[in-house]
């Protein structure tokens, strides 16, 4: 009983600190700013990180293919027990000392089983089938093989290389890729409470209309249709403030899984708007018209473009002969009897060299390398294409940078008039020389001024993004 009720306590111990030690994941709270999550997808975010395997595994593969130009050793061993062993028939022409012999040595007649006799049947040599072979054998052996000269091996040597740094080149685009979409998500966040402090300030002043409103109805100065207009468009906002607080809490869920980070952190953005440089100078500077040497797509092309005409190499080395150190040691053990199997050892060692010369294939290695030719160009015009491609990519993204901070400037300007247009429309239904239909109106337009400023600032930013990345300014 006693051991039972230690071994619950123990279980409840190691779960209690197993839980205690994954309470952080949850738990845990992070005050961020834009680049600290950048820092964190880098360690966390699972692309980043199986590249960054991909890097690893890849440097073990140069390891691989050096390792083949090393001596090759190899051990083998193996036993036979035969259970019936092979004949040798002997003609007539075998004298009588040699049946004397093969008796001492118990030489056995494969037909009868038997020792063969000291001396032939009937005084003469007759055909006898006769075994040489022991009923126990084994052998021991090591092999040695070691690369002098292989074109093949020579062509691999470099493009174990060329295949590591697409292996590197390819983590660095899944660390930008991961850059653009947490810095875009870091964005949707800071918009989204952009917004609803926007519908806090209107609901504010709305609620205060409203009120003052209810008061002018109740005295008699007003409609009640003039309340009921205020109380729809109030319980209007209303709903689009509770929308957009739902929509940032899937915003900055969608913020931690870009980050690699558990979705039940509790994640605080430290970065402002403010502190984001929307300007048309970022856009402005064109003087770099090699930028494309930047964009980390050209590398990864210039690198294919690398791997292919490796492999044009590979199959013309094919063309090449071979040339190869061999070298065997063995021991070999022979024995009717299996206790005095290895009694006796036979050794044999050898060395040499081992001469390939490729001579007619069929046409094979020509077509090889007429076909590796094919793929070179298509991939150096791919090259040329991607060059273009990046260029025009790179115009389009100035192009809607510059439009989208004109947006947003138009925005900002419609918002403050839309501000001062409702501003008059309160003052001028207040003195009674304006109608509640003008506050309404206004306090729609206000409405929708916010939203479109809420939705040019969001899309400058995204631009900006988008604008960095097709200059290869993120890296």
């Amino acid at each position: 009983m006693r051991n039972t009720v230690f071994i619950m306590a123990l279980l409840c111990t190691v779960a209690v600190n197993s839980y205690a030690q994954q309470a952080p994941l949850r738990d845990s709270t992070y005050n961020f700013s834009i680049q600290d999550c950048v820092n964190y997808a880098y360690q966390h975010q699972d692309s980043v990180v199986n590249a960054g395997l991909d890097v690893k595994s890849a440097e073990y593969r140069v390891k691989e293919i050096t390792g083949q130009g090393l001596p090759q050793i190899s051990g083998t061993a193996s036993f036979q027990d035969y259970l019936k062993t092979p004949s040798i028939l002997f003609p007539d022409f075998i004298s009588a000392p040699i049946y004397s012999i093969l008796n001492q040595q118990n030489v056995k007649n494969s037909s009868t089983g038997e020792v063969i006799p000291a001396t032939p049947p009937g005084g003469t040599p007759a055909e006898q089938k006769v075994s040489l072979y022991q009923t126990y054998n084994s052998n021991l052996g090591l092999t040695l093989n070691q690369i002098i000269f292989d074109g093949s091996y020579l062509v691999g040597l470099k493009a174990s290389r060329t295949y590591k740094e697409l292996s590197q080149r390819m983590y660095t685009r899944s660390k930008i890729e991961a850059n653009v979409n947490v810095t875009k998500a870091y964005y949707q966040v800071l918009v989204s409470n952009e917004q609803i402090k926007l519908l806090d300030a209107n609901l504010k002043q709305l609620k205060q209309q409203f009120d003052e409103t209810v008061q002018e109805n109740k005295q008699g100065f007003v409609e009640k249709i003039d309340v009921d207009r205020i109380s729809v468009q109030y319980n209007n906002l209303v709903t689009s403030r509770e929308n957009t607080l739902r929509l940032l809490v899937l915003n900055l869920q969608l913020l931690k899984f870009q980050m690699g980070m558990p979705i039940q952190a509790n994640l605080i953005l430290k970065s402002k708007l403010e502190d984001i440089d929307l300007n048309n100078d970022v856009a402005n500077d064109v003087s770099d018209t090699s930028f494309y040497h930047k964009r980390i797509e050209y590398d990864l092309a210039e690198t294919s473009v690398k791997l292919n005409e490796l492999d044009l190499q590979n199959k013309k080395s094919h063309y090449l002969p071979t040339l190869s150190a061999v070298g065997n040691t063995a021991l070999t053990y022979q024995n009717n009897s299996f206790g005095q199997l290895f009694s006796t050892s036979y050794p044999a060692t050898y060395i040499g060299l081992s001469l390939n010369v490729p001579i007619f294939s069929g046409g094979q290695r020509i077509n090889q390398v007429r076909q590796s030719k094919i793929t070179v160009l298509k991939s150096q015009n791919d090259l040329y294409n991607l060059k273009n491609a990046l260029s025009l990519q790179a115009n389009s993204a100035r192009v809607s940078y510059i439009n989208g901070l004109q947006t947003l400037n138009n925005q900002k300007q419609n918002q403050v008039l839309a501000e001062e247009v409702l501003k008059v429309a309160k003052i001028k239904y207040q003195q009674g020389v304006g109608s509640s239909i003008e506050v309404t109106q206004a306090q729609t337009s206000l409405d929708a001024a916010d939203n479109q400023y809420i939705q040019g600032l969001y899309d400058a930013l995204v631009s900006k993004v988008d604008l960095d990345k097709a200059y290869g300014r993120i890296q």
